[in-house]
């Protein structure tokens, strides 16, 4: 009788961790349709629409894209320039070391890093100086 227990117990939770497994692979599929990049897109269609709709004055969408990269890239520059002065305050640096690495900063190539590859946790000490870790 306690066989036949255990065989039951063993096989509901197989169908527990298989169905799981389903769910979880179609979840993961349908999160592949919808990139961030989608969604990103759709946001700003949205956006553009509603200010459109509120002023009367249409947005050019690729001219906010650009606005946003260029806000985006002046306030990670100010930040990076920010975190080395004081580095160099704190006398961990010398303001030498400090421009030779932001020189190598803004020489760096503009590369993406690969998805799967800049998450937390792998390569998370690449790069850094001192606690630094570049914004994403």
């Amino acid at each position: 009788m306690w066989r036949s227990k255990k065989f039951i117990i063993v096989m509901v939770l197989a169908a527990v961790v298989a169905a799981g497994s389903i769910g979880g692979i179609a979840l993961a599929q349908e999160d592949e349709e919808e990139s961030p990049t989608t969604k990103l897109g759709e946001f700003m269609e949205r956006v553009c629409a509603i200010y459109e709709d509120n002023t009367g004055i249409a947005i050019d969408q690729e001219a906010l894209r650009e606005a946003i990269a260029q806000a985006r890239s002046e306030m990670r520059d100010e930040a990076l320039n920010n975190h080395l002065q004081n580095l160099v305050d704190q006398g961990k640096i010398t303001q030498e070391q400090a421009d030779e690495y932001l020189e190598w900063w803004q020489a760096r190539p503009d590369v993406p890093i690969a998805a799967g590859l800049g998450g937390r946790g792998m390569l998370r000490g690449f790069g850094r100086l001192d606690g630094f870790e570049p914004p994403e």
